[in-house]
Parts: structure tokens; C-alpha cells; sequence
């Protein structure tokens, strides 16, 4: 052979060998999830792929600074894979003990000018989590992330299900963004947001034969929060940071980062059913606490008047009597919300706070968040934007023996609004304080994070069934959609289970509740939250079932396990939960018609079970009922109706 063209096949070969090494393959434990990383011309991309099917073609990476840029003219390093495996417990999630088996790759780039840059991903049977880590070298060691190119390139004919990011600045006293928009399923992969702001997380598609669930975790005062832009017309989805308008326009749109740095993670749930959807932990599994618990919070269920007796009801009477209520019930807690500061008082609440602690319930008291972000007048205010106001404020409460607060009206995802809520928590921590936040955005990783959280909003909640007839008319819906997307990244904090007929005081006026009572009861289950603020009412122990009420006294609020049963985002949806070693089976059905189920139970074969729900006429009952040898049992659910099985 000539010496010539000996030397061209070698160059070639070594050519050929360079670019091949440019890339790196991560693949799940069962090998049936895999990400390829690879770096083209300088820019850096990932695809994946599940059980051999295309669920994002070939998606960007990458990032900006002010000073340093991440995005192109980068030169690959090498990588490496690493296998994990470990376990991990916390109560307050869908799961109480957590096994992790995944492969982590790692790897390492550089820039133009030598800057290093390592890419993480990890990849368990059905989760992908990955983020950028960018070591300290040599000055500069503080820069500002402005663009991140981090996108989801799905396949054509893909569809999603989305909610749209709200406009800033806008809604009732200008306290958007606040995660409160109506969910947009089963559209055309390429559809935009109807706000022309993209979309909030979490992201749920159906690729192909797989189901994907898009969100991120493990933000905290370090970073902002994100969303997705709107799609190209590729269908082809971006990493979005907040608008600049939010908070009033105040603070930066990107994230102020020290080196060494990392972002928070982004998250990928794949399966070819929604089981891999609902029972996914990806959210927590790749965090870790940040601070140790002052002492060992206590969980459970509540009540609270304002849901159905509204402003009128923050006075010193009713307040006692939903205490009684919830004594009653056998409840822990009772929320005390806006303008009790006006209506009540200091002096008088701490009276009231000690006769709750003689009837065995704990007060958690509304806050509004407010500093300058909004116009919300609510009282209290400018209680806990500030460290001074608010480390005085959580004294107080400390010593009179408040257990927990609500805090509202944030609206917005800017790097200084997540210093706020870290403040918050952390503050609440030193005072032995719980929190639940509301008008707020998607907790990222909170629960396992922030040992004191117990549970946000961010969802078009109970509140909206006293404001709009409309969405009593879709309440079914939305069940439905909650627990595969919202529900299913982080706890909820929902405040329903509705045993009125109408939505007033008295009972006898204002919207009609559309859904049946083992509806209500379904959802006391489907939506889970450590800390429960039920929607029930005095009148309800007279007027209520005595099944009904009888079944809300013991139903749970922590879990030891959840499965995915049957279902479908916009129809139907049957999950199981199980809490001090029984199982509570629950089911709601949005469509016209009635829905014949054969569920398949195995962990209560043969056993003896308490049924609720529905006859044709939409009257509820409870009965008893034998699931077969083969934990099988056949159930009817009735439109805007639900099921619950109870061990």
C-alpha cells in the first residue's frame, strides 16, 4: 500500500477516534433509559431515548454569564460514570423511605478561554436529573448567569399538557405570577402558552409511546427559578428565566452565582405508562437537607373558616368555634388567616392560641409577604420581608406557642424572592416554626431540603370554588390532572375536601359544589400534603354523612407509600396510598359518563374492605366489600364522582 495512503487512513483514524470521544453515553441500571452527550463544533447537546424510542431529539446545553461564556467554543475534557446507590427517609413526600439506584456521568469541558465547566447527569430506571457545576480557578469568581440554553427537543406529533406562566404583575392587586393558571392538555407539541410566556413547571407530555415529566429541583437562595419558553415551531422547549417586569420590576432576572457554583437540577420522568409519573421521587433524591430541624415537627390535618366563612369570620368567636371544630374532629391544627392582627389583636389571640392549647390544637397564623412587590392590603404586613420585623414576630409567636404560619402574595421567581423564602424558612426553623407558603411559586425539592416546610399552593386551589361557579364546574377536571403533574413533583396545598352543598356560610347559597361527597373524600387522598387544611364546616357534623365525617377524622396526611392504580390526565385517575400500614385506594372520574373499572389491588387480596361511592343519582355511601383472591375488585365511578377503598 502507498505510504501516502497509508498515512491519510491513519490520519482519518485518529480524526474519526477524536470526534468519536466527544460524546458520552449514561444509561439507567436497567439499561432501558440512556442519555448521550455529545460536543458538535463547540456547542454541546444530550438526547434521550427509552427502550429504544426517541423522546427528545438532540437538545441544547449550555449557559451564559456576563463574563464567561458556556455555550460554545468548548472543548471536551473527558467523562467519567460513576455508580450510586443509597437510601434515604422523609415523611412528608409520597414515599417515607426512598432506595436510589442510578449511574452519575460527569463530564468535564472547558471553554475558550480554559474555563472549566463539568456537565452532570443522573440516570436512574426512570429519572433523569442533570445540572452544570462550574469549578473555582482564578478570578473572576462572581459572575451573573443571564441565558441559559438548556432545552427539550421533543419528537414530532408529541402533545403536552401544560399550564400557562401568568403575566407579571397583573390579577387581583397585581400579585401574579402566583402558579394559579388553568392547565391546557392535549395539545399539538408546538402550541404556545396563551399568555405568551411560556410555561410553568412541571411539564407533562406523551412522546411517542412514552409519558415525560419536565421540572426542575433544588433551588434555593442561590439561583432563580425557571420555566419553559414557548415552543419553536420544531417543537423544541427552552430554560426561561423570570420576566423582568415581576416583583414590580425589582431584582435581577438571572441568578448571581460565586464560584464554586452549581445550578439546580432540571428533571426528566420517563416511562411507557403514567406509573413511572406518579411514583416518581426525582424531586428529593437529588438534594439534601440544608439544615438541621430545631425540633421534631408534627404533621396532620386542620381546619380553617375563611374558606367558606370568608373575612367576616377573623373575629374572636368564630375563631373559637372552628377551634371546637377541629377538637372535635380529633384535628391537630387550626389556620387562623388574613386580618386576625385588626379583628382579633395581639393580646386577644394569644387568649385564643391558649384555649386552642387546652382543646389540644395548634395555631398556625396568616402572614402577607409583602414588602413592595404588590398591592395586597391584607394584614398582617411587612411582618416578614424583613429579618428584624420578622425574628420578632416568630418570638412572639415562639412563646405563646404557635405552631406554624401561612405565608402569602409572593409573586414572582427572581433570585431575590428565593432569598426571601430561605430567610423565611430558615428564620421559622430558629422559632420552631412550620410553613406553608400560598400565592407563591412550584416548591423545588422544599420538603427534603427545608426540614420545616410542610407544603405551597401553587395551583388554582379551593378558593377559587367560592369565587367562580366556573370552576366548581370543572373541579372533576382538574382531579384529574393535579395528581399526574402538580401533585406529582412536590406536596400541594390544596385546602378542600368540600362536604357543603353550596358555598356560603349558612349552607343555602352562592356556587353549587358539582361533585359528589366520595369525591371529596377521594381527594382528602389523591392530593397529598403533610399538613391538610380541610374545607369542612360546623354545620357539616349535622348536615354531613356521619360516614363522610366519620372518614375525614382518620383519614392521614403522610404516606409510607404511593402507587399509580389506573387513570388518564383530563379523565380519570385511581391512585394508592398507604399510611401506618393500611392502604386507602382513591378514585375520581371527570367524564359524562359513569366509568367500570376492574382494579387490580394485589396488596389486599382476599381482603375484607370499607367502600364509598356514588349510586346514579349522585347520593354517596359506604359500604362493605371483599376484594377476590386475585386482588381484583370491579367499581363504578360516577361522573364528577369518586371512590375510596379503605383497609
Amino acid at each position: 500500500m502507498n505510504k501516502y495512503i497509508k498515512l491519510s487512513i491513519l490520519i482519518l483514524f485518529i480524526f474519526s477516534r477524536d470526534v468519536f470521544s466527544q460524546q458520552a453515553v449514561v444509561s439507567s441500571p436497567d439499561e432501558q433509559l440512556q442519555v448521550t452527550v455529545s460536543l458538535k463544533e463547540g456547542k454541546l447537546f444530550y438526547t434521550l431515548t427509552y427502550a429504544d424510542h426517541t423522546v427528545l431529539e438532540e437538545s441544547r446545553l449550555g449557559f451564559i454569564t456576563n463574563l464567561i461564556d458556556y455555550s460554545e467554543s468548548l472543548s471536551w475534557e473527558g467523562s467519567e460514570i460513576n455508580p450510586l446507590n443509597f437510601t434515604y427517609e422523609q415523611e412528608k413526600i409520597k414515599q417515607a423511605k426512598v432506595h436510589y439506584q442510578g449511574n452519575e456521568l460527569t463530564c468535564m469541558l472547558s471553554n475558550r478561554d480554559e474555563r472549566p465547566l463539568r456537565l452532570v447527569f443522573r440516570v436512574s430506571n426512570h429519572d433523569v436529573a442533570f445540572r452544570y457545576e462550574v469549578p473555582e480557578t482564578k478570578s473572576p469568581l462572581a459572575l451573573v448567569v443571564k441565558e441559559e440554553l438548556t432545552g427539550f427537543n421533543f419528537i414530532e406529533n408529541a402533545r403536552s399538557y401544560l399550564t400557562p406562566q401568568s403575566k407579571p404583575m397583573v390579577g387581583w392587586e397585581r400579585t401574579k405570577p402566583s402558579y394559579e393558571e388553568r392547565y391546557e392538555i392535549d395539545k399539538a407539541i408546538t402550541t404556545k402558552s396563551s399568555t405568551g410566556m411560556g410555561f410553568t413547571f412541571p411539564g407533562l407530555f406523551k412522546s411517542g409511546e412514552e409519558w415525560v415529566l419536565i421540572s426542575e429541583t433544588g433551588v434555593s437562595a442561590l439561583y432563580c427559578s425557571s420555566h419553559l419558553s414557548d415552543p419553536d415551531d420544531e417543537g423544541n422547549y427552552q430554560i426561561a428565566f423570570p420576566n423582568e417586569e415581576e416583583n414590580n420590576g425589582f431584582g435581577s432576572t438571572g441568578a448571581a452565582i460565586g464560584l464554586p457554583a452549581a445550578t439546580p437540577w432540571r428533571t426528566i420522568t420517563v416511562g411507557n405508562s403514567l406509573k413511572p409519573i406518579i411514583e416518581t421521587t426525582v424531586p428529593y433524591d437529588v438534594v439534601e437537607p440544608l439544615y438541621e430541624p430545631s425540633q421534631k415537627y408534627e404533621y396532620g390535618k386542620g381546619t380553617w373558616s375563611w374558606i367558606m366563612w370568608q373575612d367576616n369570620s377573623m373575629n374572636y368567636e368564630d375563631q373559637k368555634t372552628y377551634i371546637d371544630l377541629a377538637s372535635t374532629l380529633g384535628y391537630e391544627f387550626i389556620l387562623i388567616d388574613a386580618l386576625w392582627d385588626k379583628n382579633i389583636g395581639y393580646h386577644r389571640m394569644e387568649e385564643l392560641i391558649q384555649y386552642a392549647s387546652s382543646k389540644k390544637v395548634g395555631v398556625f397564623l396568616w402572614y402577607n409577604s409583602n414588602g413592595a412587590w404588590n398591592d395586597a392590603p391584607q394584614s398582617p404586613r411587612n411582618k416578614m420581608n424583613t429579618a428584624i420585623a420578622r425574628k420578632k414576630e416568630m418570638k412572639w409567636m415562639q412563646e405563646h406557642g404557635v405552631k406554624g404560619i401561612k405565608v402569602d402574595f409572593f409573586g414572582g421567581d427572581k433570585q431575590e424572592t428565593m432569598r426571601l423564602y430561605e430567610n423565611i424558612l430558615s428564620d421559622a426553623n430558629d422559632y420552631g416554626l412550620m410553613l406553608v407558603f400560598h400565592g407563591t411559586t412550584l416548591p423545588r425539592g422544599w420538603e427534603r431540603m427545608y426540614p420545616n416546610f410542610v407544603g405551597s399552593e401553587a395551583i388554582l386551589a379551593s378558593e377559587n370554588l367560592m369565587f367562580s361557579q366556573g370552576f366548581n364546574d370543572i373541579e372533576a377536571l382538574n382531579a384529574t390532572l393535579y395528581p399526574f403533574i402538580r401533585n406529582t413533583v412536590a406536596s400541594m396545598e390544596f385546602g378542600g375536601v368540600v362536604l357543603n352543598k353550596r358555598y356560603n356560610r349558612t349552607n343555602d347559597g352562592g356556587n353549587h359544589r358539582r361533585t359528589t361527597d366520595a369525591f371529596q373524600l377521594a381527594i382528602a387522598v389523591l392530593y397529598q400534603n403533610p399538613v391538610q387544611f380541610f374545607a369542612l364546616t360546623p354545620n357539616n357534623l349535622e348536615d354531613a354523612p356521619d360516614f363522610a365525617i366519620d372518614f375525614m377524622k382518620e383519614v392521614p396526611t403522610t404516606w409510607e407509600e404511593t402507587r399509580f392504580i389506573d387513570g388518564y390526565p383530563g379523565k380519570y385517575c385511581v391512585l394508592a396510598r398507604k399510611s401506618g400500614g393500611r392502604w386507602y385506594i382513591a378514585g375520581v372520574n371527570a367524564q359524562k359518563k359513569s366509568i367500570d373499572l376492574k382494579l387490580s389491588l394485589p396488596m389486599l387480596s382476599g381482603k375484607s374492605v370499607q367502600l364509598y361511592g356514588d349510586s346514579q343519582d349522585g347520593q354517596s355511601f359506604s359500604k362493605n366489600a371483599k376484594i377476590n383472591k386475585n386482588g381484583i375488585i370491579k367499581i363504578t365511578i360516577q361522573p364528577n364522582g369518586g371512590v375510596v377503598i379503605k383497609e
